[in-house]
């Protein structure tokens, strides 16, 4: 693709962007978009394909500011709040800037994320996998990843829809609170007792493993891939 090419998908992608914000995606049309942006509409098909392609490169445009945040969130010493603090940016970027997150994350189409969609979902199992890797996960990385993010989307959905002088904002941090204990255990695994301790020591080894690993070869590591699934379990 062009300079001007790339230029111009910029100008249209701000001006879509501009009018997502101020209006919703009901102002996101095709004749609105061409007019904001200074090109006809022939270069909006050219481009994205139809409205859906468009809407869906805003989106992703969105994606993009959030995950730039995301990445200046840096990390610390402590896996379990730097998933809190994770937590809380994407609640404060929802309720920021709502038109977008609701055309990414409420009109999902199945199956069809959006690679900025896939980045995000990449750094929270990171976040996930050094709790793991602590020893302070209590069950898979997929699975604690998919309760973060369903909760996380539902209690950001739902303040959006609530009326902003009603807003209960300490039902995100008692949701939050809820799900780390759901996922984590404390500093101390005696008080969990001896299952506890050996489902997380299992969680953390996994986490620990390379995929590419070359002291194991695919048959050893598929096989102790099931034997820590099994005992993490």
């Amino acid at each position: 693709m062009s300079i001007d090419a790339l230029s111009t998908r910029d100008r249209v992608l701000r001006a879509a962007a501009g009018l997502l914000a101020g209006g919703g995606r009901e102002a996101v049309s095709t004749r609105a978009v061409s007019a904001a942006a200074g090109v006809q509409a022939p270069t909006l098909y050219r481009l994205f394909g139809d409205k859906e392609g468009l809407l869906g490169a805003v989106a992703a445009y969105g994606f993009e500011e959030y995950l730039a945040s995301k990445h200046r969130l840096g990390e610390t010493g402590d896996p379990v709040a730097d998933l809190r603090r994770g937590w809380d940016l994407h609640v404060d970027f929802g309720l920021s800037r709502p038109a977008f997150y609701a055309l990414m994350y409420g009109d999902a189409r199945p199956g069809v994320p959006s690679a900025a969609a896939r980045d995000a979902e990449r750094i929270l199992e990171r976040m996930i996998s050094r709790i793991a890797g602590s020893g302070r996960l209590r069950m898979s990385v997929e699975r604690a990843a998919r309760m973060v993010h369903s909760a996380g989307v539902g209690v950001t959905l739902t303040l959006i829809a609530t009326d902003p002088d009603k807003r209960d904002l300490e039902l995100s941090a008692l949701t939050r609170e809820a799900v780390l204990r759901a996922i984590t255990t404390d500093d101390s695994s005696a008080a969990h007792g001896p299952a506890a301790d050996v489902a997380s020591r299992a969680l953390a080894l996994q986490a620990a493993l390379p995929d590419d690993d070359p002291r194991l070869t695919d048959a050893e590591r598929a096989l102790l891939t099931e034997w820590l699934d099994r005992l993490a379990r």
